[in-house]
């Protein structure tokens, strides 16, 4: 689904295996090197937790992506390095789920997509 950015690396840490063991009540440094195809002003980061084909809005404390290591306006055929931090609230109920991650353009058209099966744990 990216389809204004190619992906390079994403990098979940940690997780050392998949699924991802996301500890309540931890933070989980997510790093995303891709290139744009695009120039935009700005860019957004929309997360979901997908369980039985639906997305479930999952709330980060910075979906800015000019604020996450992206240096803005993003420019056509650049590489970027986007980081953020996805917390794991301890009042999540302990299951088996993908999260999704999304970085939106101006257009709302994806720099990128990718997804990671996790398994929430007390």
């Amino acid at each position: 689904g990216s389809k204004d950015g190619t992906i390079q690396e994403v990098n979940v840490s940690p997780c050392p295996t998949q699924p991802c063991q996301l500890h309540k009540g931890t933070s989980y440094s997510i790093n995303v090197t891709f290139a744009s195809k695009i120039e935009s002003q700005g860019s957004k980061a929309k997360v979901y937790g997908e369980m039985l084909h639906v997305d479930i809005p999952f709330p980060i404390p910075e979906p800015d992506g000019c604020k996450s290591g992206i240096q803005c306006p993003i420019q056509k055929g650049r590489s970027y390095s986007y980081l953020n931090k996805l917390p794991v609230k301890s009042e999540y109920p302990s299951i088996k789920l993908i999260v999704k991650w999304e970085l939106v353009d101006d257009q709302d058209q994806m720099l990128f997509c990718w997804k990671i099966p996790v398994q929430i744990t007390s």
